[in-house]
């Protein structure tokens, strides 16, 4: 334990503070709130965070005390170090008698309070920043059990609401089942939460996943969306079908335009026309779509029915252009290839081809061996979207091979899964799903 916080600290003094957060990261559960605050402290006056700062500054001359060990879980959530909330925040929640008054900031929709004087700072309110901070680290297993523990305190909006959405996270379908069913009907703000978990329950229902490693099954209760290819790598060494990282080619961006027709013919869906986004590599790829489809490419307009909107990496894309994506327009599907599963986008696409941390585009720079088995970065290929579309439609439409140990994933087990996904594509808007589920990956730190 100490030697985890001395190095923390011997990195933050040699000038590498990423490398000091990440190490307070990964032990946060090890180290006292108190004794790190210090450091964090430090870390935030760098990076000018004066709120948390001065919270930890609190803490640590005043640790124990229920009121700075909530107000710098606070903190810490709000700046995004989830995981070094997270102790101080239990701690908080074990010191904390009172009954509570207010809501705290959680879940797929957040709302928070400011924090309160030590007198008046209640059980519930520690509690469901505790839960926020516990998601955030996607958690939900933990986040499940801690709300359980307490359910006698918990309202059912959005107290309850989050057992179902971390007991959903967790894979415990039928206990978000029996508690989704006993809530009470939503007001407000909650109505559109409460049809989230719905869909996604009426999902898990038509279409039930396999266990804990099934990634397309789960991929589609929890999104609604249909995953055309699983990673051949490393399927039983933590990678479960996703990519930590990918060197794309362009027989890879052709077999998954070929995955998505397998699934549109599964599915009876017969798009009128492409949708064309702005970046270069979005409009190779949908000009090769509309090419391989036999349908005409126009640029996309939020109006247009009956359309295929063809992304890249919606990470990529003209944020401006995303938002449009939120709301479906009739008939209009939206495909991407290459989903960041670390860093949702803002919109959840109809199709992807792959689930990957880091993906590098066939046309950008690439790292390459030579013969001295030294790393060389390959230039980048500055074609236009048009030279792009057709070195993708020449390429052999091949996926990796792989290492052979991941489960079989023909044409055929696509085309039966695509065809009993009742209720595809989904309704509702397309929301971020933030967290990775039930199904767990190895991930770059």
């Amino acid at each position: 334990m100490a030697t985890e916080l001395s190095e923390a600290w011997e990195l933050f003094e040699s000038g590498d503070s990423q490398g000091s957060m990440r190490v307070l990261r990964s032990a946060a559960d090890r180290l006292p709130p108190a004794e790190t605050a210090p450091l964090v402290a430090r870390l935030a006056q760098g990076a000018g965070f004066e709120d948390l700062a001065q919270a930890s500054t609190a803490l640590a001359a005043g640790p124990g005390d229920a009121d700075r060990l909530y107000t710098y879980g606070y903190a810490c959530v709000e700046r995004g170090i989830d995981a070094v909330a997270v102790p101080a925040l239990r701690e908080a929640l074990r010191l904390v008698q009172e009954p509570p008054t207010t809501t705290a900031r959680t879940g797929l929709f957040r709302r928070k309070p400011k924090p309160q004087a030590a007198r008046r700072l209640g059980l519930r309110t520690v509690l469901l920043e505790l839960v926020s901070a516990l998601e955030g680290c996607e958690r939900h297993t933990e986040a499940l059990a801690v709300l359980r523990e307490h359910d006698a305190r918990l309202d059912d909006w959005p107290d309850r609401y989050l057992t179902v959405y971390n007991a959903l996270m967790a894979g415990r379908i039928p206990l978000a089942r029996e508690v989704y069913e006993a809530l009470s009907a939503p007001e407000g703000v909650w109505a559109g939460p409460a049809q989230r978990v719905g869909r996604m329950l009426e999902r898990a229902a038509a279409l039930p996943p396999v266990d804990d490693r099934d990634l397309r099954g789960w991929h589609y209760v929890l999104t609604g969306g249909l995953l055309t290819t699983l990673s051949p790598h490393g399927f039983d060494q933590g990678m479960t079908g996703r990519w930590a990282y990918l060197q794309d080619d362009f027989g890879l961006c052709h077999y998954g335009l070929e995955r998505l027709r397998t699934v549109l013919a599964a599915t009876g869906r017969r798009p009128a026309s492409v949708g064309l986004l702005a970046d270069r590599g979005s409009r190779a790829l949908g000009l090769a779509a509309a090419r391989l489809l036999g349908v005409p490419a126009a640029p996309y307009r939020p109006d247009a029915t009956d359309v295929l909107v063809v992304a890249y990496d919606l990470n990529e894309c003209d944020p401006a252009e995303v938002a449009q994506l939120d709301e479906r327009a009739q008939g209009q599907l939206l495909f991407e290839h290459a989903t960041c599963w670390t860093d949702p986008p803002a919109v959840t696409a109809d199709v992807s081809t792959l689930l990957g941390q880091i993906v590098n585009a066939p046309w950008e720079p690439g790292l390459r061996f030579g013969e001295d088995g030294e790393p060389q970065e390959d230039e980048p290929d500055r074609r236009s979207a048009e030279e792009l579309a057709e070195a993708v439609l020449a390429a052999a439409p091949t996926a990796p091979e792989g290492d052979g140990e991941t489960p079989p994933d023909t044409d055929d087990v696509l085309t039966a899964f695509a065809a009993r996904a009742v209720g595809w594509p989904a309704a509702g808007p397309r929301e971020r799903v933030r967290s990775a589920g039930p199904v767990r990956s190895s991930r770059f730190a």
